[in-house]
């Protein structure tokens, strides 16, 4: 593109402008020939860039070099950040009814083990709390005493030697004949049958205990045929049912005072409880009663405590 020259240095020569022909301008100053003598040459007056036609170019290259152009974007290549490996793509969300191939199909065994091992965990936990409940039930109810006018108090069966009871026994007797002293039943049954080769049962062994300890044979009523709790208070409640009795109050160890009531419950009797304070079991074997009573009762609760 031609720049123009500035105004009045517009080229003479009879082409325009104010100056005449012998060198001087319209006021008498001399002119300056240059611009002519470059119009005489090449009609472009120094310092004017004109266009060259490309007849006329020498050589593209020797004007305009594209290397350095081609060397910068390589070094921009160069330059420009590392590229990041491919990263493995998330799987999508699986939509129902569509299948899925490759890793998602793998992860599905994976998801399947995680989700049973929770499952466990939580079966787990919950058959240790249940545990842990029962056990407390266990022991707060052999540290209860419900005492209280009924209709009958039962005393529960243990083991006794040639018609004289076991010390285990004998406390519990003892406890009975107590709180028939203070008036609280009119009588007292003594439940428990007996093993191979004994003599006599356990009722029977109870009953002449009571007789000593100033209970008439007449407030004693005997149950002979029971050998598990279940079988002894199924007995107590047809005794009962016959006189038209069915509120009881059980005298039996601690450990044992739970499950008594809850089978007492069970067979149709209202029954509460007071587990004797002199009981022989104690310590570190009372504690494993007391865990087998609440395994016992916690399987008895869902099965039925006539299976236990």
């Amino acid at each position: 593109m031609a720049i123009a020259p500035p105004p009045g240095d517009t080229p003479s020569g009879g082409r325009g402008g104010d100056g005449g022909g012998d060198g001087t301008n319209a006021d008498g100053s001399r002119r300056d020939d240059t611009f002519a003598d470059a119009s005489r040459r090449d009609e472009t007056p120094v310092g004017i860039i004109r266009p060259i036609p490309l007849g006329e170019m020498a050589g593209v290259d020797d004007l305009v070099d594209f290397r350095p152009r081609r060397r910068i974007l390589r070094s921009r290549q160069v330059r420009s950040p590392r590229a990041r490996p491919p990263q493995a793509r998330s799987p999508r969300p699986n939509p129902a009814g569509r299948r899925q191939s490759g890793p998602a199909v793998k992860r599905r065994p994976r998801r399947r083990g995680r989700l049973a091992v929770r499952l466990l965990a939580l079966a787990f936990v919950a058959v240790v709390v249940y545990l842990g409940v029962t056990f407390v039930q266990v022991w707060s109810t052999g540290r209860s005493d419900q005492a209280r006018p009924v209709d009958a108090i039962v005393v529960m069966g243990a083991a006794q030697y040639d018609g004289t009871p076991s010390p285990q026994l004998a406390a519990r007797l003892d406890h009975a004949a107590s709180l028939y002293a203070e008036g609280l039943a009119p009588i007292v049954v003594v439940t428990g049958g007996k093993q191979a080769g004994d003599r006599f049962t356990e009722a029977e062994a109870s009953a002449a205990y009571l007789n000593q300890r100033g209970v008439p044979d007449g407030a004693i009523v005997r149950e002979n045929n029971g050998r598990t709790t279940y079988e002894s208070l199924a007995g107590v409640a047809d005794l009962l049912a016959a006189r038209g009795l069915g509120r009881v109050l059980i005298v039996t160890d601690p450990f044992h005072s739970l499950r008594s009531r809850l089978i007492a419950q069970d067979v149709g009797l209202t029954a509460y409880v007071s587990p004797t304070p002199s009981s022989v079991v104690t310590g570190g074997t009372e504690l494993r009663h007391e865990v087998q009573e609440a395994v016992g009762i916690a399987v008895g609760r869902l099965i039925g405590l006539d299976r236990i």
